[in-house]
């Protein structure tokens, strides 16, 4: 397993194809940093001996000891094991640990490239046995490529003015395929090593030229990553961690970008592009089933301390809000338990998880995201966004008062409420807020998405036969 010193090696040696405000940047800008720092934390963690058991496994196609973020999930445990993990670098992280995704598309892979050559005697699931053997091996990091630009949203792939609103395949030959068409909203691609991309929706028959799935490294040729990095503010005198903790997101844009056959895991098989593009997202809620306790525990930890400082944490308002907070995060991760729990085993012997719990807990955290930060808003006051400049607290003459009028509590020091200020400021009214509040909702799949999938799958009939049985009807 790779160390994070190595993984930024690595960045720092792919060819440069990430541009920035109008630029081609290297992978290391500064501006990109912060994001590797979170992505750097996985890596850690795996060396850490207090989370060193959660942050490895056992492959199950080399007998190799893994980073539990490359493993192919085949077992209740393993599913259960990598939701706590998940839960536990995001309370490290101050917010998405982002390496889910790269581990949610390899699980994806694993049981449709396995069905596709069951039904059309294809070879794919060989081409993804190699693939993610030697991503196992060297420790790689993987993009979830899969959001199209999508067009006009009333029209299919096929019904486009212009077709490369979708990524498609224009043509291929005995060597490969090549492929146009640009990603959106893909989180850690300019600091990745894999960009692992997927269909986003159910297609028909005439569609199949957008029916494609491959995984190439990041810096491939003729691909551009056009990229968005935010992060909480710098600081210039209180250092903390979440401030050195950012991410990045990227229109990925594929001009006309040839791919081996090898790296190939599906074109044109039109009618499982829908069970691939499901299944990746049935895997990624289920991990959100861990992200998002992990960020109502983060919540939950500012409310919590602010009214302690303020000396308000016995008020039943206070109570009330960690209560209601306490019960969001825990039936989400109660959730992800059951979605364990009862889960299938595919034909390639991936562990599924179950469609209905892991459905419900996405949603319920979806259409909880902006009641929460309104909680940790209505504890926090105006102060957070109104406070004077870090710098004013450090000036020779004023920033004695400044510390003097910020204080709150006096069995609490004037820099750990400064810090406290600062750090709600951070999570409220920074642009870094603004991009997470909106990921919280839409990332993995908006709530609409999971009531798509709740409706499609939850038996409805049945609930009538318990009523009808009761009621004494009889058809």
């Amino acid at each position: 397993m790779r160390t994070s010193e190595e993984y930024l090696e690595r960045l720092r040696s792919m060819k440069p194809n990430v541009y920035m405000g109008g630029e081609v940047v290297q992978r290391d800008d500064p501006r990109i940093l912060p994001g590797i720092n979170v992505m750097s934390i996985t890596f850690d963690m795996a060396k850490d001996p207090q989370n060193q058991e959660l942050l490895t496994a056992t492959s199950h196609y080399t007998g190799e000891k893994i980073n539990r973020f490359c493993n192919v999930c085949h077992s209740v445990d393993d599913l259960l094991n990598k939701q706590k993990m998940i839960r536990t670098g995001t309370r490290l992280s101050g917010f998405c640990i982002q390496r889910c995704m790269g581990a949610d598309t390899i699980n994806a892979l694993s049981v449709v490239t396995k069905d596709v050559d069951d039904a059309y005697g294809t070879e794919y699931y060989e081409r993804f046995v190699e693939f993610v053997k030697n991503f196992q091996k060297n420790d790689l990091t993987g993009a979830a490529v899969q959001t199209d630009a999508k067009g006009d949203r009333d029209k299919r792939p096929h019904e486009q003015v212009d077709p490369d609103l979708y990524v498609r395949v224009i043509s291929q030959n005995k060597d490969g395929i090549i492929v146009r068409g640009a990603k959106e909203d893909i989180t850690m691609s300019a600091y990745c090593d894999e960009l692992i991309v997927l269909p986003t929706r159910t297609l028909t028959p005439e569609e199949k030229p957008w029916a494609v799935a491959f995984a190439i490294p990041a810096d491939w040729d003729k691909v551009y990553i056009v990229n968005h990095a935010n992060a909480p503010r710098e600081r210039e005198y209180l250092k903390a961690p979440l401030n050195t903790h950012g991410s990045s997101d990227a229109m990925v844009i594929f001009d006309d970008t040839f791919i081996p056959w090898d790296r190939v895991f599906m074109c044109g098989e039109h009618d499982f592009a829908g069970r691939l593009a499901l299944t990746f997202a049935l895997s990624h809620r289920h991990s959100y089933c861990g992200c998002k306790p992990a960020v109502e525990d983060i919540i939950m930890g500012l409310i919590a301390l602010t009214a302690e400082y303020y000396g308000v944490e016995k008020k039943s308002h206070i109570r009330e809000k960690l209560a209601h907070l306490a019960g969001v995060a825990e039936l989400v991760y109660a959730a992800g338990i059951a979605g364990a729990v009862e889960s299938t085993i595919s034909s390639s012997g991936t562990q599924v998880p179950g469609v209905i719990y892991c459905n419900v807990g996405r949603r319920l955290a979806g259409e909880n995201t902006y009641d929460a930060w309104g909680m940790m808003a209505d504890v926090a006051g105006g102060f957070p966004v109104t406070m004077p400049f870090e710098a004013d607290y450090f000036d020779p003459k004023i920033g004695p008062l400044v510390n003097k009028y910020t204080m709150r509590n006096p069995n609490v020091s004037a820099e750990n409420m400064h810090r406290l200020q600062r750090t709600l400021s951070d999570y409220l009214a920074s642009s870094w807020a603004g991009v997470w509040q909106v990921a919280d909702v839409h990332g993995g799949g908006s709530p609409v998405m999971e009531t798509i999938a709740i409706l499609g799958n939850y038996d409805f009939e049945e609930r009538k036969k318990i009523i009808k049985r009761l009621a004494g009807i009889e058809d």
